[in-house]
């Protein structure tokens, strides 16, 4: 699908109706401002540790096109348009994104994105439109000049494709979905999965989960030309209630996602919360001033009590970090204050200690907050993080925010995960990938279970893993600093003798990883590694 522009931030909700209560953002953390001497820092891997397994899908991407070469494991079909999409007619809705106009997919369709993951060897993850309206053609579009009159902006390839909005900055009332769209049931949807089933036949599955469908709480922005009116609660259940309960029965052993919210003010509110404001917040009200995500996984915990149908396998969210700059509305910015932040902000996702340095203003700590909510209102539940981006993926503050992350799911116990949308072909973006996915070439990894790791040190990181049987230790150690080299010595405990040992090395371009001398001793290694680097280290133990 084509790729979609994130433009969250305050700016952008005030612009999709969204009334939020002023928050002061944090002070700017300081710089490094000169060359630092050699940092030394000591680190303990323990494989006798309590440990756990890593979930190899936490290493997605999302889009149409798959740089394979990154070791992706996963890909998920995503997106607004493939909200619209017409599965029968392999045709979708460019949503606001672009004009509101219909499109026709890609000429294999969904049946050639589902065989390539097949054949590749990758999972796939597959948006299921619940919106309730998709493309009807490949050529209609929802707000022509000649029938709405003058507009801000046209398309430059037809002059009568208008984006809906007033030369006054006013939007345009839509016309009725007909226009371009026709409706799209729960019982669409139950052929739609019956197909692919058959599809199948006995190769194995070629879905291994389905999403409910995308950013609900935005429809009445991205998709305002069908679904002006903003979502509520009631709505989101209602609907996750219908759509999941036509995919449980089409396909008894799918593994199913929801609700794919957008970000924070979606994990708490309704889209109709936000238009009204949040002072007022008269839907959460209304539900027990309870924020929308636990109330959801309640609700959907009592629908299969009451009737035996599970809607829900897996709670499924998106998380762009929100600060000015670090996004990628433009890509990010990459001056040194920028850069340190966009890295800082990744403890978002983990730390209780860290506020987020946005408007947001909070301690978010998303995974743990999830985790929380799951055990709560729906025990059993994995933990999904269907799109997220930090920025700046060809600059090396991106490399490094996307190896952290990837980190992070890992040691968080995260599910799933997928990348929006795929990282540029050889950027810093794209060798963090492979630092845990091919990071000599030859398929050598991040392994399979958690190891624990004890130490710290400013501006660092490290993750480290193990086989079963701990016959192999693969950890990847960042050093967040742009200016200060890392001497960290390494004593290994638990795994075993160390047999043998590499270890490589980036530090941006394109060239990729770089091996670097390394002289193991029985338990320990000692390292000198570069200021803004990724290292691999690869042992074996006996």
């Amino acid at each position: 699908m084509a790729r979609r522009t994130v433009t969250f931030g305050l700016a952008a909700l005030a612009c999709a109706g969204v009334a939020i209560l002023a928050a002061r953002t944090r002070p700017e953390a300081p710089v490094e401002q000169v060359v630092g001497s050699v940092r030394e820092a000591s680190f303990t891997f323990d494989c006798s540790a309590t440990s756990q397994p890593i979930s190899p899908l936490i290493y997605g991407v999302g889009g149409a096109e798959t740089p394979w070469a990154t070791g992706t494991t996963a890909r998920r079909w995503g997106g607004n348009p493939t909200t619209r999409y017409n599965w029968e007619l392999n045709t979708y809705n460019t949503t606001k994104d672009y004009f509101f106009r219909n499109a026709a997919g890609d000429s294999a369709g969904y049946r050639g994105y589902l065989e390539e993951g097949r054949t590749r060897g990758v999972k796939t993850a597959l948006t299921i439109p619940m919106l309730g309206w998709v493309a009807k053609d490949d050529s209609s579009y929802s707000f022509p000049v000649r029938v709405f009159g003058p507009q801000q902006t046209t398309a430059s390839e037809n002059p009568d494709m208008g984006n809906g909005v007033a030369p006054d900055g006013k939007p345009i009332a839509p016309a009725p979905p007909p226009l371009t769209s026709v409706a799209s049931t729960p019982e669409s949807i139950t052929k739609w999965i019956q197909e692919i089933r058959k599809n199948d036949g006995d190769r194995g599955r070629s879905v291994d989960s389905y999403i409910l469908d995308n950013e609900p709480s935005l429809w009445n922005s991205t998709h305002r030309d069908v679904h002006p009116e903003p979502t509520t609660y009631d709505e989101l259940i209602e609907k996750t209630i219908a759509y999941g309960t036509a995919i449980r029965k089409a396909d008894p052993e799918a593994k199913i996602a929801g609700p794919a919210e957008w970000g924070w003010l979606g994990y708490q509110y309704s889209a109709k919360d936000l238009v009204t404001g949040l002072f007022v917040r008269s839907d959460r009200r209304a539900h027990g001033d309870e924020a929308l995500i636990p109330w959801y996984l309640r609700k959907a915990r009592e629908y299969e009590q009451k009737s035996g149908i599970r809607i829900l396998d897996i709670l499924d969210v998106h998380f762009y970090p929100m600060g000015d700059g670090i996004g990628i509305t433009t890509n990010g910015r990459t001056d040194p204050a920028t850069a340190a932040k966009r890295i800082r902000s990744t403890r978002s996702l983990w730390d209780s200690t860290y506020k987020d340095e946005s408007w947001i203003d909070n301690r978010i700590r998303l995974i743990p907050m999830l985790r929380e909510w799951v055990a709560a209102n729906y025990p059993g539940l994995g933990i999904s993080i269907g799109e997220w981006n930090f920025g700046a993926e060809t600059h090396m503050s991106g490399g490094l925010a996307t190896a952290e992350v990837l980190g992070r799911f890992g040691l968080e116990g995260v599910t799933s995960a997928y990348y929006w949308t795929v990282p540029a072909d050889r950027s810093p973006a794209f060798w963090a990938f492979r630092a845990f996915r091919n990071f000599d070439g030859e398929g050598g990894r991040f392994r399979d279970r958690t190891v624990a790791v004890s130490g710290s040190a400013t501006l660092t990181s490290v993750f480290a893993s193990r086989d079963e049987d701990n016959r192999r230790v693969v950890a990847i150690v960042l050093n967040h600093s742009a200016l200060a080299p890392l001497a960290p010595a390494i004593r290994v405990q638990g795994c075993g003798t160390i047999q043998s040992g590499r270890a490589f090395t980036y530090k941006g371009g394109p060239d990729g990883f770089a091996s670097m001398a390394m002289s193991p001793a029985e338990q320990s290694v000692n390292l000198k590694l570069e200021p803004y680097s990724i290292t691999v280290l690869d042992l074996t133990t006996r």
